[in-house]
């Protein structure tokens, strides 16, 4: 427990400090949790309860829609996971988060982060700063599958994640991308980064 706290403490300080009051008791709100492969930590219609810190292993948070899977984003060590906007609103959730391999991650519930945030204005403010960052991936990525091609696609996850390719299952990966199969295994035959 001790090395995971201080994986989590390494990431959180690399964005936003704490004193020593806050984050004493900020670590002490987190217990370490394991799952099997293909387990749903989240599925669409409940909400999310609890805020995950990756340490081992590959989560992704997908959306359903009959037979149609989608893929939104991939969680891998050292990131927060879980299915932010019903954590943060406390609503049910669009989607379903699961565990793409066997995964070792930190975990705290809605109600002690939202403890610390009223007992402390810089968890608070923590937390805001996590979310604008995950607000501007969002964005970004947004920009990426409404305007770039399936290559540019291909290339952007290359340059920014090119480790993804041996963690996660390529029908995963293109569903990320927003295209079938058959392009993605076009694109990693063909594709190379400059």
């Amino acid at each position: 427990m001790e090395e995971a706290l201080k994986q989590l403490k390494k990431h959180l300080f690399s964005i936003h400090t704490l004193s020593v009051e806050e984050w004493e008791d900020f670590a002490s709100i987190w217990q370490l949790v394991s799952y099997k492969r293909k387990t749903v930590l989240t599925a669409a219609g409940e909400t999310e309860r609890h805020l995950y810190f990756v340490l081992d292993g590959v989560q992704r948070a997908f959306y359903v829609d009959g037979d149609m899977e989608a893929t939104i984003v991939f969680t891998y060590p050292f990131s927060f996971s879980g299915i932010a906007d019903s954590f943060l609103t406390q609503t049910p959730s669009r989607y379903f988060l699961e565990s793409l391999t066997a995964s070792t991650l930190l975990r705290t519930n809605f109600q002690q982060v939202q403890i610390l945030m009223d007992r402390y204005h810089n968890v608070e403010r923590m937390i805001r700063l996590f979310t604008s960052y995950a607000l501007m991936g969002v964005l970004e990525r947004q920009v990426e599958l409404l305007a770039y091609s399936a290559e540019e696609k291909f290339k952007t996850l290359l340059r920014r994640s090119p480790h993804v390719l041996q963690l996660i299952p390529h029908k995963y990966l293109a569903s990320y991308m927003g295209m079938d199969a058959t392009t993605f295994s076009k694109l990693l035959a063909t594709v190379r980064i400059e």
